[in-house]
């Protein structure tokens, strides 16, 4: 049974406008100078910022990245990974033209947790590797100190056993 429902043009305005407002991702909307002209509550946390802070300004002062110059440069979609270290927050976007409009979307996907994430295992690697080493190390002087000491006490073995084999000798004469 397929149930197959149309909505109207104010329907799927009043979704959309909610999907934007409830997404967990930032929605940035920039005119054709790149300057802001919509944010949706997701950015605003993400980049720290308020909409009067943003609106009508450069999109790259609060993205530090000139992602949507390039996307409009070559006239088509962009997806680009940065991070603003000073808000300790990495990001994936998509950048995209509106279709009919002189407008580009970036839609922004908070990926600090991931990338800190990776950076804690690629730290825990790098210990990991480092104490492997001095460990190596200790087994190697180990091995040397015992061989040394194995060699002294053959050599004097030998000393000992080559004087008892002469003494036998002797005696034998």
């Amino acid at each position: 049974m397929e149930v197959s429902m149309k909505l109207t043009k104010e329907q799927v305005a009043t979704y959309t406008t909610a999907l934007v407002q409830h997404t967990p991702n930032g929605v940035l909307l920039v005119d054709k100078k790149a300057q802001i002209c919509f944010v949706n509550p997701a950015f605003l946390t993400m980049f720290r910022c308020s909409d009067q802070e943003v609106l009508g300004r450069p999109a790259r002062e609060f993205i530090r990245s000139d992602c949507f110059e390039r996307a409009m440069a070559g006239g088509n979609s962009l997806m680009v990974k940065e991070g603003i270290s000073e808000y300790e927050i990495s990001y994936r976007a998509s950048i995209f033209p509106l279709e009919g409009e002189d407008f580009y979307c970036g839609i922004f996907i908070d990926i600090s947790e991931e990338e800190k994430a990776r950076k804690d295992f690629l730290d825990l690697k790098a210990q990991t590797l480092k104490r492997a080493q001095e460990v190596i190390s200790r087994q190697m002087q180990a091995a040397q100190e015992i061989a040394n000491l194995l060699g002294e006490t053959t050599a004097e073995t030998k000393v000992l056993l080559m004087k008892l084999m002469s003494l036998y000798q002797e005696e034998g004469q």
